[in-house]
């Protein structure tokens, strides 16, 4: 599959996994949903490698890495969102979300050394103020009301953890591929979310889960997990992280129509506002001149 096509894929499966995480969680406990999305995504990437007849069991060497992986992209992550989506509506996560290509240009300037010029830094400026318009709901003491404004905290931390992810996983995909080293971060993603559920009980939890409870449990775990993680990794591979980080600024768009479409989430003039403009951020960010490595 062409690098880039997969990376619209990846982007569309996440743009809608924020609604149907918003819908499970209303039914489930956080962390019942993760370790079952996990689950399900490992299940489906070890039977890819064994159609495929490649090795399930990755090089004792890599473990380090595909643990760090899966603790920072998978367990982490993942807890991190589904908790945020108990505070917060999947519309403003979405065009929350939109600020990880801006975390993944502040990186590479601090671990690359890449340039900032004008244009990038009045990118990121832009960036910013959308991000803050979305939280405060245009209202700059907005930014201490609960519970909503904590679960876009939270969402904003976990921006910056994509996009710290993205970096950490580049070396350990060119060594392994993208197959085996998706599988083995799911794996070790799955074995760190472990205790939470054992510990919460959270076993009990899926008798609650209503059939469209199961279905979006279930394109969570297969299509965004497994697939989604697959496609980004297979992109990761072969084009720079910078560049693949900027088609997330597509995955508000997608959230936003999801949400409205099978939510029934209403939408602000001022989350729209933000939401624009946090997107106008990223575009002059990815569109400025300067060294992109991957």
């Amino acid at each position: 599959m062409p690098p880039r096509l997969g990376v619209l894929l990846a982007v569309l499966f996440w743009g809608v996994s924020f609604v149907a995480t918003k819908a499970v969680v209303t039914e489930i406990s956080p962390a019942a949903l993760v370790f079952a999305r996990a689950g399900l995504g490992t299940t489906l990437l070890v039977a890819i490698l064994g159609r495929r007849r490649q090795p399930v069991v990755p090089p004792r060497g890599a473990w380090p890495a595909l643990a760090a992986m899966g603790f920072v992209g998978v367990a982490f992550h993942q807890m991190l969102q589904a908790y945020a989506l108990t505070l917060t509506s999947a519309v403003k996560t979405g065009w929350l979300i939109g600020l990880t290509p801006l975390w993944s240009a502040l990186l590479s300037g601090l671990l690359l050394k890449e340039r900032f010029g004008p244009v990038k830094v009045l990118g990121l400026a832009l960036g910013f103020l959308g991000a803050a318009l979305v939280v405060t709901r245009g209202r700059p003491s907005g930014l201490l009301a609960l519970p909503s404004t904590r679960g876009d905290l939270l969402i904003l931390a976990s921006t910056l953890n994509w996009a710290f992810y993205s970096v950490l996983g580049h070396p350990t995909i060119r060594r392994l591929g993208p197959t085996q080293a998706t599988a083995g971060s799911m794996f070790f993603g799955f074995v760190f979310l472990a205790p939470f559920f054992l510990a919460a009980r959270a076993w009990s939890d899926y008798g609650r889960l209503s059939a469209a409870g199961w279905a979006a449990l279930l394109f969570l775990g297969l299509a965004c997990s497994g697939l989604g993680y697959l496609f980004w990794y297979g992109a990761l591979e072969r084009i720079e992280a910078s560049r693949v980080a900027s088609f997330l600024y597509l995955e508000p768009l997608i959230t936003l129509a999801a949400a409205v479409a099978l939510l029934g989430e209403n939408v602000s003039a001022t989350t729209l506002a933000g939401g624009l403009l946090l997107l106008a951020g990223v575009a002059v960010v990815q569109r400025a001149p300067g060294r992109r490595t991957g």
